[in-house]
């Protein structure tokens, strides 16, 4: 990640980028408790390095684990030098920050989601709390081919005390981040983050604990859980 790009996703976090996940009119609180990581996720090599799909955008993400199938948008900076983050929508989507690299890419890959969306109600993250250590997660690509990621770890930390390393910084290996908002809902928003940090286990039908894969790339409307 380019550093122009760090400054500014530290910034977002810091600031606005998870902050409007739903806002003060949006429903009950988070739920899940975060399970803590065995190591950084960044202190071993992949297995993996040589079933890299290519660099190619994501169009779709799959977690079975919580109900998520969504498409996936792009995210960029907004005009404040913050990063964009997706609409408050009835249906809304997942969005993948395109200065971080595409999954499947050697570095830590890093999609968005809402908890809740206003008063529309759950957001496409709502259950992201519940993600365990072996969870398979899938990013389907504009190519065509899948990669596939299991995660390591699910934490939830206060917005003040946000690791800004360990999310973005410097890997060896293909990662995922995703990411929404946590804790008990107040008039200031969401207190939390929650993040999963997850590797690259296998690309297409390959890798992960369900034994299911899939190499399309179509869009479609999102059916996450409520």
């Amino acid at each position: 990640m380019t550093s122009l790009s760090r400054r500014a996703f530290v910034t977002a976090t810091t600031a606005s980028l998870l902050v409007g996940c739903g806002g003060p009119s949006a429903g009950p609180a988070a739920g899940g408790t975060s399970s803590a990581p065995d190591g950084s996720p960044s202190a071993r090599s992949s297995p993996n390095a040589g079933q890299a799909p290519g660099r190619s955008a994501p169009v779709r993400l799959l977690v079975p684990a919580i109900g998520v199938d969504t498409p996936v948008m792009r995210l960029g900076l907004a005009a404040d030098g913050s990063v964009e983050v997706p609409p408050l929508t009835a249906h809304d989507r997942a969005g993948w920050y395109r200065h971080s690299p595409t999954p499947g890419q050697v570095g830590p890959s890093v999609i968005l989601g809402h908890v809740t969306v206003g008063t529309h109600g759950d957001g496409v993250f709502r259950r992201l709390a519940r993600l365990r250590r072996g969870d398979r997660i899938e990013a389907r690509l504009e190519n065509g081919r899948t990669a596939v990621f299991t995660v390591d770890s699910v934490r939830t930390v206060a917005k003040a005390d946000f690791p800004a390393d360990e999310v973005y910084g410097d890997v060896n290996r293909p990662e995922l981040r995703l990411i929404t908002c946590g804790g008990r809902l107040t008039g200031d928003g969401y207190p939390d983050n929650v993040i999963v940090f997850a590797t690259m286990s296998g690309t297409d039908g390959t890798g992960g604990t369900d034994g299911t894969g899939g190499t399309d790339g179509t869009g479609g409307s999102s059916a996450a859980s409520p």
